[in-house]
């Protein structure tokens, strides 16, 4: 191991802050220092300020390096922290060897001592210019200038002085945090949605020589004391190093007006100009304001988003209307609830570079677990680059749950569903349940929506990882593309191996669509719910003699695909794809079963004759084969009422004929594999793979609420079940845009 670091130090420059990394150093100088871990403290001060050849550097005032800091998602960002004696010095050092396989030198930032005729070195006061001669040199920017667009973003270019973190060490302060309350940085963000780097008098108004610590800082204090007092500016310049503003009637009754620089020497900003309050009153009363932008309502509702993250829209506009007094439009609001979700909780695109670090970390922890990427290539312009690819689709599944899976009922529901995010696509799910009736999702997968590419790699995926096992039942909807993924599976989803079926809800559905008769949809659904053959051949007929064009419509769908009777028993009594559906009690079964009479046996075949009492209706009951002329002990699984008569009549061990599956322990089994915490983030292996970005062409480019593409059918009984009301005339039927009484309002207003 080297006993040698690399030093950059930084000098007569600034400390930023940016979003991605953390504090950073912006520098005019930059110097490269080799040193030894062995030098002394006083020896580095020594050594900086004999390289550094300049007058302004004489004395070191004070040291600041880069701390860098693990957080969440495997990212590093950077704090800085205080070099003041030996042991702060060798801290640094320790942090460097920890990190050397990231970090290959260690940034400093130095500030010098400045002398007497330094400090009385100030900026050309803009005072002194005729304000006539300064507004003609500029043109106003707009009505609400580019400071005042409420959700627009600022220019580029425009750097933010940071606030570096304090100890408890003592020194001199730098001179950019002169202006700071170091005590008030522990205080909670938004305590009167007042801040620290916003210095207020005791009348809450500006004054000459007032000093901010950065630009942001004076657009905020700007914005709220605009807001306080009910009134409004216009800008008429927003440089990087100037910002000057005027109240709206300025000329008008009002003089108000404030410019503000950057003093480069004090790393700060100054008020260096301002004519005193308002004297203007707004001529209309308005319940919102312009500079309330939705960037100052996000951090006002910061603290309730992150403790509700599905915090509704309209207590949004209450907390706004409660800070502010303003009641702001549904929009802003909305975009405000944006922000702050992507302040906390990071914005999309970090997301999509944070996946493969969660997924790597999870592949760490749980080995077993299965991850599958199709990626695809990053091009700027007509060049690739090479560190960067688009993320097409993904696949994964938890070793717990493809566990569990073995230990289940071997039937499979898959569905999807559209994401209505930035970002278009589909999340596809796989479901299946254990004897208890509890739903165990095995399977996930998000793609660019419901294609037959899609479905292919996610069925493909899921058969070759988690559905390992035969004569799995498989059920869907009736899709195009998941019959074209099925088709294209060279037999994995085809029988002997696995059996494709259709959710009889569906069928339903498309029946409905087709032929717009609410009255026969039942029918169509107790024909798919027969357990037997005579049940099915009765109602299929039933329905044959409202119209030959029903059954022809049915006929065209595999009978084998929805009706009980005809599946082989692969759906376990599971009709739809909601499993959470009632499977027949084993309790209610063997209550029945004392109204029922065993005729005539046959001891050695185990088959038996019963008869139902007072109906008189009889079935035959195959207990060896685990038959019964009823059909709901092969479709079920478990003994019906018949069986359980059989059971008692002959002293039988009912319990022989229930499946393993719904034998606690089989239903123990299926949770016996634990899910492992990721831990820390430190702790997660280095990820050194390319970087994961949306694919462009899915991102939303449409204003407003992304509209719905699904139809509404009769299983969206939460969304139908109330007929449209006119706000108008309060009848039903209708919406205020149909109403004749709109029209014939409309018609006078003409007139």
């Amino acid at each position: 191991m080297s006993d040698r670091v690399l030093l950059k130090v930084y000098y007569f420059g600034q400390i930023l802050l940016q979003i991605s990394e953390g504090v950073t150093f912006v520098y005019e100088n930059l110097l490269d220092l080799v040193i030894p871990f062995s030098i002394s403290f006083e020896e580095l001060k020594c050594v900086i300020c004999e390289k550094i050849q300049s007058e302004r550097a004489r004395r070191i005032s004070c040291i600041l390096y880069r701390n860098p800091i693990q957080v969440f998602g495997g990212f590093v960002q950077f704090q800085t922290k205080y070099v003041t004696d030996e042991a702060s010095m060798q801290d640094m050092f320790s942090m460097y060897i920890e990190n050397r396989s990231q970090l290959s030198f260690i940034e400093l930032y130095v500030e010098f001592e400045q002398s007497e005729a330094n400090r009385n070195i100030l900026r050309e006061d803009y005072n002194s210019d005729n304000e006539e001669e300064f507004e003609s040199n500029y043109e106003v920017v707009g009505p609400d200038g580019d400071e005042v667009q409420g959700d627009g973003a600022m220019a580029p270019d425009v750097f933010d002085v940071a606030t570096a973190l304090a100890n408890d060490v003592p020194f001199e302060e730098p001179s950019f945090m002169r202006v700071l309350d170091l005590e008030a940085m522990h205080v909670p963000e938004f305590l009167d949605y007042n801040n620290a780097e916003i210095p207020f008098l005791a009348d809450g108004e500006f004054a000459v020589g007032m000093e901010f610590s950065f630009r942001k800082a004076v657009i905020k204090a700007i914005k709220e004391y605009t807001i306080r007092r009910s009134v409004d500016y216009r800008v008429y310049e927003s440089e990087s190093l100037t910002f000057y503003a005027k109240c709206t009637q300025y000329g008008s009754g009002c003089d108000w007006l404030i410019r503000i620089s950057m003093i480069s020497q004090k790393y700060c900003w100054v008020i260096r100009r301002y004519n005193g309050s308002h004297t203007c009153t707004r001529a209309t009363i308005s319940q919102d304001h312009s500079k309330l932008d939705s960037t100052m309502i996000a951090k006002a509702i910061k603290l309730l988003v992150e403790a509700d993250p599905a915090l509704k829209v309209k207590s949004v506009i209450a907390e706004a209307q409660s800070k502010f007094n303003y009641t702001v439009s549904y929009r802003k609001a909305w975009l405000a609830k944006q922000k702050a979700v992507e302040k906390i909780f990071e914005g999309w695109e970090a997301s999509y570079e944070a996946l493969p670090i969660w997924f790597e970390a999870m592949c760490h922890k749980e080995p077993s677990a299965v991850v599958h990427f199709e990626t695809m290539p990053a091009y700027q312009g007509d060049d690739l680059v090479t560190d960067i690819r688009v993320l097409h689709r993904v696949f994964w599944s938890y070793y717990p749950c493809i566990r569990a899976f073995r230990h289940c009922k071997p039937v499979v529901q898959v569905n999807g569903t559209h994401l209505y995010g930035k970002y278009k696509g589909c999340l596809l799910v796989a479901v299946s349940q254990d004897g208890n009736n509890n739903i165990v999702p095995i399977a996930f997968a998000i793609v660019e929506g419901e294609t037959s590419d899609a479905w292919h790699f996610f069925l493909s995926n899921l058969r070759q990882h988690v559905v390992t096992r035969d004569g799995v039942g498989l059920i869907s909807d009736r899709h195009e593309s998941i019959n074209a993924a099925v088709e294209r599976s060279n037999g994995a989803w085809s029988p002997p191996r696995a059996f494709h079926m259709f959710c009889i809800r569906h069928i339903e559905s498309n029946f409905l669509r087709k032929f717009k008769a609410p009255y026969l949809q039942k029918l169509v659904v107790n024909i798919g719910y027969s357990r037997t053959v005579r049940e099915y051949e009765v109602r299929y007929q039933r329905l044959r003699e409202r119209g030959e064009a029903y059954t022809d419509w049915l006929n065209r769908i595999p009978r084998e695909q929805y009706a009980l009777a005809f599946d082989g028993g692969y759906r376990w009594g599971h009709m739809t794809t909601n499993l959470v559906e009632c499977i027949n009690s084993l309790h209610a079964n063997q209550l029945a079963s004392g109204n029922i009479q065993v005729s005539c046996f046959d001891r050695q075949n185990e088959v038996f004759e019963v008869r139902e009492m007072p109906s008189g209706l009889e079935f035959a009951v195959d207990l060896r084969g685990l038959r019964c002329d009823c059909g709901e002990f092969q479709v079920d699984r478990i003994p019906c009422r018949h069986v359980f008569a059989c059971c008692a009549n002959q002293r039988l061990d009912w319990q022989v004929y229930v499946h393993d599956v719904y034998k606690m322990d089989q239903v123990r089994r299926v949770y016996r594999a634990r899910f492992r915490p990721l831990g820390n983030p430190t702790t997660w292996p280095v990820y050194n793979g390319p970087r994961f970005i949306p694919n462009p062409y899915l991102r939303r480019v449409g204003k407003g609420r992304p509209k719905m593409t699904r139809f509404l059918n009769e299983m969206d009984t939460r969304m139908l079940r109330r007929p449209r009301r006119c706000t108008i005339c309060g009848a039903e039927g209708h919406s205020r845009g149909r109403c004749r009484q709109q029209r014939g309002a409309n018609a006078n207003r003409d007139q």
